[in-house]
């Protein structure tokens, strides 16, 4: 089992960076992942990043390729994104998830942690 603790969610403005951390505790597996998840008041949950534990892969969604960076620090169990030229849309609510891979599915994900709102404003 593993639990996970999102945090740094804030608001800030548009153009602005926001730094999100996901604390990982419990029992893992030898090629686990983590990624990031946001929902939108009234919108459907949606992937946003994702990082392979071993081999340090990424996946990244369209919407926040290259302003986005998903980021791991072994020793800590923690993974980060770091959220540079935010923008409107990118308010939510963020979660992280641990799975066996960095799909972009969201069924490959079998941990979730609490959500961190994220709001950005013009």
């Amino acid at each position: 089992q593993v639990q996970l603790v999102a945090s740094g969610g804030g608001s800030v403005q548009a153009g602005g960076s926001l730094r999100l951390s996901c604390a990982a505790s419990g029992r893992t597996f030898n090629n686990y992942a983590m990624g990031w998840f946001r929902q939108a008041p009234g919108k459907e949950r949606e992937f946003v990043a994702a990082i392979s534990w071993s081999s340090g892969n990424t996946n990244y969604a369209d919407s926040v390729k290259g302003r986005f960076t998903i980021s791991r620090d072994i020793a800590k169990n923690t993974v980060y994104l770091q959220m540079n030229s935010l923008k409107p849309e990118d308010t939510a609510v963020y979660s992280c998830a641990a799975g066996l891979s960095i799909s972009h599915i969201r069924a490959t994900y079998t941990y979730w942690g609490q959500g961190t709102q994220v709001t950005v404003s013009s």
